[in-house]
């Protein structure tokens, strides 16, 4: 009678890239360093340059971008940089080169986003699924061969009566699972992100317990589908109240609640906690940050550090406002948001990047890339 383990278990041994991906996740998680997330679609970038007055175009784009990644220091509190497809595949106009050489010539890893926007679920409240399986695998190879080693898929979970339902909860789980297998199997290390929106008016307590409740789902699934998990990174949500609670927590009390929720469903064998700021003011983001690595413990043995898209970036746009003369200001700005960090990825960061504009929410209802 054969032995319910008579066959050869094939799994992370069919992957040539396993070595690679893991100290790819090792050197995004380096001390005192995160991740620059510039991977906002056209869509999202005219909405922020519509704030600026700055017409969005692909030279704007590329300008802006070229501004981000040349920014002098930016590889001391930066270790990746996740782009969009267009960014990738971009020249320099000035000099005919890629336009992410100068974050490679910094050491920077090149990460790319790859979902193709959601959903909704039908037969659900407003629920939403991610699209973009289908030629999943194409894409990588393609990313890979022109330079990323990483990238990111948004899955997107609502807190209200009644939601998540177990459908999309699994549905997106799922999805993340596929979606890091067929990246790693093309040399890409997956971000697995899986973010639990501020919408609605839940307790942090409501928060803590969805969040547990997802990424343990998500962890679920990623071993389902052999997902090599030394070879990835979790994008979460911060735990926090709805953006509508009335009862504000301190940033102890966001700390304590994230680990909580991450002790109790993250596996010990994936390197790093890659947060995203979920709306937050850039300084909100940075102080969280700070807490939630002063209150790590050793229990706790994953990096803890940030991915943030607005709240490394809201000074910086302002400060630019597309104006050639305001480049090095504004790359001041992007330097000492992205140092802050830094430092709070150490718990040591002191307050002093504080300021009017840094302190001003960047909560927007129903949040799409």
């Amino acid at each position: 009678m054969a032995t319910p383990f008579a066959y050869p278990f094939l799994g992370e041994n069919t992957c040539k890239y396993r070595d690679e991906l893991i100290a790819t996740a090792q050197q995004i998680c380096a001390a005192g360093k995160g991740i620059l997330a510039a991977d906002e679609s056209t869509g999202t970038i005219g909405a922020r340059f519509k704030a600026i007055n700055v017409e969005n175009n692909h030279e704007n784009r590329m300008e802006y971008r070229k501004l981000l990644f040349t920014s002098p220091g930016l590889e001391q509190s930066i270790s990746g940089c996740i782009l969009f497809e267009e960014t990738l595949f971009d020249k320099d106009a000035e000099t005919g080169e890629a336009l992410i050489k100068p974050l490679q010539d910094k050491g920077i890893v090149i990460g790319i986003k790859v979902d193709k926007g959601t959903k909704n679920i039908p037969f659900t409240d407003n629920e939403t699924y991610t699209q973009g399986l289908t030629d999943l695998d194409v894409r990588c190879k393609q990313y890979y061969e022109a330079g990323a080693r990483f990238a990111k898929w948004r899955a997107v979970i609502r807190i209200s009566r009644g939601t998540p339902s177990d459908a999309a909860v699994k549905e997106n789980a799922e999805t993340l699972a596929k979606y890091a297998a067929i990246c790693q199997m093309n040399g890409l290390v997956p971000i697995v992100e899986p973010e639990i929106l501020m919408d609605g008016d839940h307790s942090l307590e409501i928060g803590q317990y969805w969040t547990t409740k997802v990424i343990a789902e998500c962890y679920y699934q990623l071993c389902k589908y052999h997902v090599i998990l030394e070879g990835t990174l979790l994008k979460p949500n911060m735990v926090a109240p709805g953006q509508d609670c009335a009862d504000r927590p301190t940033p102890e009390q966001v700390a304590k609640a994230t680990l909580t929720a991450l002790s109790r469903a993250v596996p010990p064998a994936m390197p790093g906690v890659v947060f995203l700021s979920g709306g937050q003011s850039e300084e909100e983001a940075t102080v969280h940050l700070n807490a939630i690595n002063q209150l790590k413990t050793k229990a706790q043995p994953w990096s803890l550090t940030f991915s943030y898209g607005r709240a490394l970036q809201k000074t910086c746009l302002d400060v630019w406002q597309g104006k050639k003369e305001n480049f090095a200001a504004a790359q001041k700005a992007l330097i000492i948001r992205a140092n802050a960090n830094g430092a709070a990825q150490k718990g040591e960061y002191k307050g002093e990047a504080a300021s009017k504009e840094a302190t001003e929410s960047l909560y927007v209802s129903n949040y799409k890339y």
